[in-house]
């Protein structure tokens, strides 16, 4: 099928579209950046804030002795290029009844191409914290492959996280563990270029979620057969995110020599935001690879179908409302007859499997299709974007 490349390198950078490859750009010249008027705005139409507090100053979290919510967490992912295994292309983890053997965190880096995630429990306690990372495709245009970075900075998280000592601070607000993962990235230098987005999220047990989110990648709270909310992309121009950098010496050099500048952006930079869960809430944060070939009504329909399905949700003459049921179903052998036996592994493996089917149709425009209609009609682009696609899905469940 046609793709799409946004050209790049490091002294100049061209709104012109190709049709080889489909590449997010790393790197802009304050210069050029005026030619892609009015696109700085074109990804962000795709997703609007609908409901979220600003969280710059930190609130802290009050413990308890008896847990109120737990989150019931599964992943999913599907590197492009590689064919789709909902039967290996998973990943369970439960902070009451199930902890991986490496120190309660995944840290391991699945066949997801450039996209990583990690799930971790926030110190020693019920919290949790989880999030995906993108790693940005134009730097190959440099001979760099991003998937080391965006991997590495997904370890880092989930380490921070695990280690974490006092989680009614400030430390247990997501842009604290980004930053930390960011820094231990640049000190111990084993990674020598890239650039990645991320967004990622703490849970605590009194159903107070923390989102930090940096770039194209993004989350959805749903709540009974609704979208609660969704958060907004951070680009600098059209397929342009916000993104954390490792630049390379030589590449510095050659700005400095030209003139030009590269992209790299900070995690104070992230979009932070507080939000109240509840009972049989479905959060899901994914990347791009979602966002560019599924709408959110597309996705509120395949979560709706899932949840009502299987009784999570149940509507009836008092509305939809949360099943008993939910207790049982996001439990590991909750749903026996089925590959992913619970509800929120099933969820995420539904996602994934239909942004690929959407992403290889050259017939069904998903929204980074209609995008490009809108701001470069002669390009005659059309089908879905062909990317690495990474999702994660909590479903939150009220303690027994």
């Amino acid at each position: 099928m046609r793709a799409l490349k946004k050209t790049l390198n490091v002294l100049s950078i061209s709104p012109v579209l190709h049709h080889s490859a489909c590449r997010r750009a790393a790197f802009f010249l304050p210069k050029d950046l005026g030619s892609c008027s009015p696109l700085p705005n074109a990804v962000a139409s795709k997703r609007m804030s609908t409901s979220s507090t600003p969280s710059h100053s930190p609130s802290p979290f009050t413990p308890r002795s008896t847990p109120t919510f737990s989150y019931r967490i599964g992943a999913s992912f599907s590197a492009k290029g590689r064919r789709f295994d909902p039967k290996t292309d998973v990943f369970t983890f439960n902070n009451q009844t199930q902890i991986t053997s490496e120190q309660d965190v995944f840290t391991g880096r699945p066949n997801s191409g450039q996209d990583a995630f990690f799930v971790s429990k926030a110190g020693n306690s019920s919290n949790v914290a989880f999030g995906v990372a993108d790693g940005v495709g134009g730097w190959a245009d440099q001979g760099i492959d991003s998937a080391d970075f965006s991997h590495g900075l997904c370890q880092g998280m989930a380490r921070i996280a695990r280690e974490l000592h006092s989680p009614d601070k400030k430390d247990l607000w997501p842009q604290y563990i980004l930053g930390n993962a960011y820094q231990e990235i640049l000190r111990e230098g084993k990674i020598g270029g890239g650039g990645s987005t991320a967004c990622l999220a703490t849970g605590d047990e009194d159903g107070n979620l923390k989102v930090a989110n940096l770039g194209d990648s993004g989350f959805i709270q749903f709540r009974l057969n609704a979208v609660h909310h969704f958060s907004n992309p951070q680009t600098h121009a059209f397929n342009t995110p916000f993104q954390l950098s490792v630049i390379p010496p030589k590449i510095l050099a050659l700005s400095r020599l030209f003139g030009g500048k590269q992209l790299s952006d900070s995690p104070e930079d992230s979009n932070d935001t507080s939000h109240e869960v509840r009972h049989g809430d479905v959060l899901m944060f994914a990347t791009d690879g979602v966002w560019d070939n599924l709408s959110t009504r597309e996705l509120l329909k395949i979560v709706s179908r899932q949840m009502t399905g299987f009784h999570a949700w149940e509507t009836g003459e008092k509305g939809t409302t949360v099943s008993e049921m939910i207790h049982d179903l996001t439990q590991d052998g909750g749903i026996p007859k089925q590959h992913e036996n619970n509800l929120q592994t099933l969820l995420a493996v539904n996602v994934v499997g239909e942004a690929k089917a959407v992403s290889m149709n050259t017939k069904r425009d998903g929204p980074f299709a209609k995008e490009v209609q809108k701001f470069y009609p002669h390009e005659n682009y059309h089908g879905g974007k062909v990317d690495d696609i990474c999702v994660i899905v909590a479903i939150v469940v009220r303690n027994e």
